[in-house]
């Protein structure tokens, strides 16, 4: 499967939101896939990381975020449920996962219910190692910013604004994957 040709079903060519979804999607992938090869005794699978990875954000399109070129109806947040309903119908389903899971550290049933988040009520939280190393990897690199790979500091920074919850998850998946 190649997600530069499912990207490119649902993205103008050389439209900005294609532009911003592809590179931002790249520098994840690149940052998963070398803390994956660094770590041989997790048996990742990187074919799987690296498509994951590349279609994460699918959904964004969806959404309202003017500043990424995407003019959809929808809060930015939904874009994880979106894009995994969307991989979802085109047979995706270990993928759509990923798009699920990935918002913060993830979001769980009692944050979303609790938070009145406009997202479906249920766990979407990563899960499998994959799932959780692509939430981790998209965690130093912004749409805003494409190409600028975030410091943790910088990173616990930006998850200290949602609870320290996010940030002791990041915590552990930096001793993991960048110290273990």
């Amino acid at each position: 499967m190649d997600p530069l040709q499912l990207i490119a079903k649902y993205y103008a060519a050389g439209s900005a939101a294609r532009r911003i979804l592809e590179q931002h999607s790249r520098s994840v992938a690149d940052k998963a896939l070398s803390i994956a090869r660094a770590h041989p005794e997790m048996h990742l699978d990187l074919a799987f990381l690296e498509e994951a990875a590349m279609l994460h954000d699918i959904g964004i399109f969806l959404c309202h975020a003017p500043e990424i070129d995407c003019h959809g109806t929808f809060p930015y947040i939904c874009h994880g449920y979106l894009g995994a309903e969307l991989l979802r119908r085109e047979g995706l389903p270990r993928h759509a996962l990923v798009c699920e899971r990935h918002t913060g550290t993830g979001l769980s049933a009692e944050m979303i219910d609790g938070g009145l988040l406009p997202v479906p009520c249920r766990d979407m939280r990563p899960q499998s190692d994959e799932e959780q190393l692509i939430c981790f990897a998209d965690k130093f690199f912004s749409k805003t910013k494409l190409g600028e790979e975030k410091s943790a500091d910088r990173v616990r920074q930006s998850l200290a604004r949602h609870g320290e919850r996010d940030v002791r998850r990041f915590d552990e998946w930096h001793k993991r994957f960048l110290e273990g």
